[in-house]
C-alpha cells in the first residue's frame, strides 16, 4: 500500500466536541472518520468542512440526491478513490442514486439513466471540474432547471468537493483505519477492510480505468 502522507490525529488528542463529531462520522459516514482525523490537525479546518458539509451537502435548497450525483461525478473525474468508494445512505435509500447511475456518470449526456434536471446538474459539475467553456445556451439550460439559489449552492458544493477530493487523493488514506468497524456510507463491496481489499484487487475496479479517457469516449 502507498505510504500515507499526513497522519491521523488520535481521538485522545481531540477535545470533547471534536470527538463527538468523530463519533457521528463513525455512525453516519458523512464524512468518514479518516478524512476528519486528518483535518483535525487544524481545528478550524476540521470544523470548516464538517459544518459546510452539513449545511450545503446534507441540507440546503437543492435535493440531496442531486448533490450526491455531483459529488460522485467529481470523484470519478479527479480519481479520488477514498471519496469515490463512499455513498450517501439517504440518496441510496431513496432510490435516487443507484450503482447503475454511478457507472454512467462520466457519460451522463448519452445515458438514459438520468432525467434532464440531473443531466443539467452534471453538466454544471462538468463545466466546473473540466474548465469547459460556457455560453448562453449553457446558462439557458441551467436556468430552465435551477433557481439562482440552487445554482449558488450546487456551485459551492461542487467546488468544495473538487478541492477536497483533489487534495485527499494525494494523501493515500483509506477506509476502515479510524474508528473501524462500521460500514456507514460505504459503497457496495467496501463494507469492511477485507471487502475493500478484495474489491480493489479485482480487474474491474473502477479506479483502474482512466477517468479522462472515459469522459472523452
Amino acid at each position: 500500500m502507498a505510504k500515507q502522507r499526513i497522519s491521523y490525529v488520535p481521538l485522545e488528542k481531540m477535545d470533547a466536541d471534536m470527538r463527538s463529531e468523530m463519533e457521528r462520522c463513525q455512525r453516519e459516514g458523512t464524512p468518514r472518520p479518516e478524512s476528519s482525523a486528518v483535518r483535525a490537525h487544524v481545528p478550524a479546518c476540521f470544523w470548516f468542512f464538517a459544518n459546510s458539509w452539513r449545511d450545503i451537502f446534507k441540507n440546503g435548497v437543492c435535493e440531496h440526491a442531486l448533490k450526491e450525483l455531483c459529488r460522485l461525478y467529481v470523484s470519478r473525474s479527479v480519481e479520488c478513490e477514498y471519496c469515490g468508494n463512499q455513498r450517501s445512505v439517504n440518496a441510496a435509500a431513496s432510490g435516487a442514486v443507484m450503482e447503475d447511475h454511478v457507472k454512467d456518470l462520466l457519460n451522463f449526456e448519452k445515458s438514459t439513466r438520468f432525467d434532464e434536471r440531473q443531466k443539467a446538474a452534471l453538466a454544471y459539475a462538468e463545466a466546473i471540474v473540466w474548465h469547459t467553456a460556457t455560453d448562453d445556451a449553457f446558462w439557458d439550460r441551467m436556468y430552465r432547471h435551477f433557481s439562482e439559489a440552487e445554482l449558488v449552492e450546487l456551485g459551492c458544493m461542487i467546488g468544495l468537493t473538487m478541492g477536497q477530493q483533489s487534495w485527499l487523493r494525494l494523501l493515500n488514506i483509506d477506509h476502515h483505519q479510524v474508528l473501524a468497524g462500521t460500514s456507514a456510507s460505504m459503497a457496495p463491496g467496501f463494507e469492511d477492510a477485507r471487502a475493500l481489499s478484495d474489491t480493489k484487487a479485482a480487474p474491474e475496479y473502477w479506479a483502474k480505468s482512466k477517468g479522462h479517457s472515459e469522459k472523452a469516449a
